[in-house]
């Protein structure tokens, strides 16, 4: 919340920089009720208690000889918040494209990045882990084998920051103050035992934009390893998106409002399209008839007519109630019901690695087993030639569409929800411990069923 570029807009809209970040803040707020993402903690870096952690980092790397007073002179981001060298500018701009400035040798308390240069690429080698994906880690060693001076973390042109232990003319480095947010969240610098920072620190992942993917694997680590702190086990950055093949920016009016997307399209639909679309760490290409076609597709389609035509199946059939009893499993009842079982630990190891594509592609291919096999039973046809084996046909496909709703609660939270609603799953029941330890009651009451996946319809293509 803190830094020149801040400062700089706020004053361009005639506001106070606080008032400024207290409405940005709302509005972040609001976007993550919107698209139903639960967090334990809205982390601001304007907050008092932020503000003594930072100072506290700040003169444990001063004692221990890693902060000293000189000058800075060179080129400089306002956007980035991030200094260039000559050699990585691209046509006198920022290799992103932003606009650079040339600081006019100014006062600046460095930090003694160059002394990690080597305990960097150790940390690295060391834990191959540390940085995915991989094309983002080969950028990173990449620019630090390139050699790493000194860092100026501090300012004085500007002074909407945190100032400097005892110097009050210097503001500091915008981004030693945003980066020990992940720390002073935990309540740094009480690190006693049964803290918080004790229990949750290091870190196990931090998921972060590509373009601020330096600051977390070259300065933070420094930061920490200079204060002999431990550093995070594993920093993931994510792509970005574009809009039908183009970059997205205000100046070509193509901006993808979230908020729209969800009027539009659904919560739960928005949800499924993001994390399914792209590979999760690469760039991604966002269009409607894209969304359309793979919501329609994999939503309404698949799992929604599924449900749909197990519950009225057994709505008409089995009493308005789950079968009360079933015959003993066949090979083709085992193999969908092991698939299945086995999916939990399947889409727990894609998570691990932040591959939340896969983790999406597994839930589709699972419903695409549970459409083969109703396919291939026939309950409708079994209802005339053996009721028997059709109600245990259709346990099966309530107990798989069980497994299926209870693992697709991070994706599409509410749908799936709606899902174990119609399957009279109890809500107590519902977490993934639940999944070997609570099947489908026989017997239990069930209601009509409901539509949980409109279909959207696509624009009908304009003649020219």
């Amino acid at each position: 919340e803190h830094g020149q570029k801040v400062e700089d807009t706020a004053a361009k809209n005639g506001v106070p920089p606080q008032e400024f970040v207290d409405n940005l803040s709302v509005s972040f707020r609001e976007l993550l009720d919107l698209i139903d993402i639960s967090n334990d903690d809205f982390i601001r870096t304007t907050n008092e208690d932020h503000k003594a952690a930072v100072q506290h980092l700040w003169n444990t790397l001063v004692e221990k000889e890693y902060i000293y007073l000189g000058n800075y002179e060179g080129w400089y981001s306002v956007r980035d918040e991030c200094y260039y060298t000559e050699s990585e500018l691209v046509d006198g701009k920022a290799p992103t494209g932003a606009e650079v400035e040339w600081v006019v040798k100014e006062p600046s308390y460095f930090f003694k990045l160059s002394a990690f240069e080597d305990k960097l690429l150790e940390l690295y080698e060391s834990q191959p882990d540390f940085i995915a994906p991989t094309s983002r880690k080969n950028e990173v060693v990449s620019f630090v084998k390139g050699g790493l001076k000194d860092l100026s973390v501090s300012r004085t042109s500007f002074k909407w920051g945190i100032p400097v232990p005892g110097d009050d003319d210097h503001i500091m480095y915008v981004w030693i103050d945003a980066l020990t947010n992940y720390i002073s969240a935990l309540g740094y610098p009480n690190m006693e035992e049964g803290s918080n920072f004790d229990k949750y620190w290091p870190a196990s992942l931090h998921v972060v934009g590509k373009d601020i993917l330096r600051f977390h694997t070259v300065y933070w680590p420094a930061f920490l390893m200079a204060a002999g702190l431990p550093v995070p086990k594993r920093i993931f950055a994510h792509g970005w998106w574009t809009k039908d093949g183009e970059k997205i920016s205000k100046s070509l009016g193509n901006v993808i409002d979230p908020g729209e997307l969800v009027e539009k399209y659904g919560v739960d639909q928005t949800r499924f399209f993001l994390m399914s679309e792209v590979t999760f760490g690469s760039d991604g290409d966002y269009s409607d008839n894209a969304m359309i076609r793979k919501v329609n597709a994999n939503l309404s389609n698949e799992l929604g007519n599924l449900c749909q035509r197990v519950i009225t199946l057994v709505f008409k059939n089995c009493g308005k109630a789950v079968p009360a009893e079933v015959q003993p499993f066949t090979e083709e009842d085992e193999e969908l019901l092991a698939k299945a079982r086995a999916l939990r630990e399947k889409v727990g190891k894609e998570v691990a690695n932040q591959a939340i594509h896969k983790y999406a592609e597994a839930m589709i291919n699972m419903v695409g087993d549970a459409n083969k096999y109703i396919d291939d039973m026939a309950p409708w046809v079994l209802k005339k030639t053996d009721p028997e084996r059709m109600a245990t046909v259709l346990y099966v496909l309530m107990e798989v569409l069980r497994h299926t709703a209870i693992l697709y609660q991070p994706l599409i939270p509410s749908s799936a929800n709606k899902i174990l609603d119609q399957l009279s799953v109890p809500e107590n029941e519902r977490t993934f411990d639940h999944l070997e330890t609570s099947p489908i009651q026989f017997g239990a009451p069930i209601k009509k069923a409901v539509g949980v996946f409109p279909r959207i319809e696509l624009p009908e293509p304009v003649e020219a």
